[in-house]
C-alpha cells in the first residue's frame, strides 16, 4: 500500500475511532481501557454510527459510547436500548432473528443480546491491548465469527459464550498474515469471505476451517463487503473502488464507479439493487447486478458510515460520524 493510500486508510479509522496503534508502534500515551455501562444521554441520535442492521422489522444501530438505538417505525423515530454493559465505541452489529444479535467492537469487546437489542450481555473482552473487532457474522444459533485489526479473528461454536482465536495464515509469498481484516460475510452456499487490505480477500469454502486468498488485482483496502442474494459477490473501500466476483471468488473484474471517495458500507436492497455510501457524502447505486454504478453527493458532504433499507419506495437510512441523517 502506498503512503497516499495508507493516509486514507489512517484518516477514516481516526474519523471512525476504530484506530489502535499498530503493532510495535512506539505510543507516548498508553490507552487505559475500562469498560463501564453505556450512559443513556440525550445527545445519542447525534453521536457517531458505525453499524445497522434488521433485528426482524426493528432497526439496530450501533456506535460511539456503547450506544445502541433501536427503531420499530423504519426509523421515523429511535430510542437508546435500555442497558449496555460497555461505552466503548461498537463497530458492527449482526441479528440471525429478531431476537438474537451480537455487536463488537473496541476492547476487543462482544456483546450479546436476545430481546432484539433492548439488553445486551458482556460476551468478550481484552482490555490488555486496544484491538478494535470490526466485524461480526452468524450462521446460526450457536457459530459464529469476528475479525479485526492485526489479523485478529476469533470463532465461537457456543453462541459467544466462548471464543477462541483463530490463526490467520499469510498470503503467499508473504511470511506474515495481512494486518487488518474488516469485514466478514456469508454467500447462500455457505461460504466465508473477509474483505482485507491491499485488495486481498480471504476465503473459506469448509466453514471456516480453512483460509485462503483471493488477490482481486487491486492495491488499496477493502472496508466492506457483501454476497448478493444470486450470489454474486462485492467489495468495496478506498477510493471508492468496487470489486464484483461471479463465480464464487476465483476471480474478481473492477466496477464501474463515478466517485473516488472510500466506501464504507453496501446493502442489496431489492432484487439486484444495490446501494453503497462512503466519505463526502458520496452514494452509489446499481441497478445492474453491481457491474456499474450511478452517483450523487450530499451537498453537506457528511462522512456516510453506515446504510440500512427501511421498504419499497422509502429511502435507505443513512448514517453518519453525526448519526442519523435527514434525506
Amino acid at each position: 500500500m502506498n503512503e497516499s493510500m495508507k493516509g486514507l486508510v489512517l484518516a477514516l479509522l481516526m474519523a471512525a475511532g476504530t484506530l489502535a496503534p499498530e503493532a510495535g508502534q512506539a505510543s507516548d500515551v498508553k490507552p487505559q481501557l475500562r469498560l463501564q455501562p453505556a450512559e443513556r444521554v440525550e445527545a445519542a441520535m447525534s453521536s457517531q454510527i458505525l453499524g445497522v442492521t434488521h433485528a426482524g422489522k426493528r432497526i439496530v444501530a450501533v456506535g460511539d459510547h456503547g450506544i445502541v438505538l433501536l427503531s420499530d417505525d423504519d426509523g421515523k423515530t429511535f430510542r437508546q436500548a435500555r442497558s449496555v454493559p460497555v461505552d466503548s465505541t461498537l463497530t458492527a452489529v449482526s441479528f440471525i432473528d429478531q431476537h438474537t444479535g451480537w455487536a463488537v467492537g473496541h476492547g476487543g469487546v462482544i456483546v450479546r443480546t436476545e430481546d432484539g437489542g433492548e439488553t445486551w450481555k458482556l460476551q468478550r473482552s481484552d482490555t490488555s491491548v486496544d484491538q478494535p473487532i470490526f466485524s461480526v457474522y452468524f450462521k446460526d444459533a450457536n457459530e459464529g465469527w469476528a475479525v479485526g485489526l492485526w489479523s485478529l479473528m476469533l470463532h465461537t461454536t457456543d453462541g459467544g459464550a466462548t471464543w477462541s482465536t483463530v490463526q490467520v495464515p499469510p498470503p503467499a509469498g508473504q511470511k506474515k498474515a495481512d494486518r487488518n481484516l474488516y469485514a466478514i460475510f456469508a454467500d447462500p452456499k455457505g461460504n466465508l469471505f473477509v474483505a482485507c487490505e491491499q485488495g486481498r480477500v480471504m476465503r473459506s469454502t469448509d466453514g471456516g476451517k480453512n483460509w485462503t486468498y483471493a488477490e482481486t488485482g487491486y492495491a488499496g483496502s477493502f472496508w466492506t463487503g457483501i454476497s448478493l442474494q444470486d450470489g454474486v459477490l462485492l467489495v468495496g473501500g478506498l477510493r471508492g473502488t468496487i470489486y464484483r466476483s461471479a463465480d464464487d471468488g476465483d476471480s474478481w473484474q473492477v466496477a464501474q464507479t463515478p466517485f473516488k471517495s472510500s466506501l464504507t458500507d453496501i446493502i442489496e436492497v431489492a432484487g439486484k439493487h444495490i446501494i453503497a455510501v462512503g466519505l463526502d457524502g458520496v452514494t452509489l447505486e446499481s441497478h445492474d447486478d453491481g457491474v456499474t454504478f450511478t452517483g450523487k453527493q450530499r451537498s453537506d458532504r457528511s462522512v456516510l458510515t453506515a446504510v440500512v433499507d427501511v421498504g419499497p419506495a422509502v429511502p435507505p437510512l443513512l448514517f453518519s460520524t453525526s448519526g442519523l441523517l435527514t434525506p
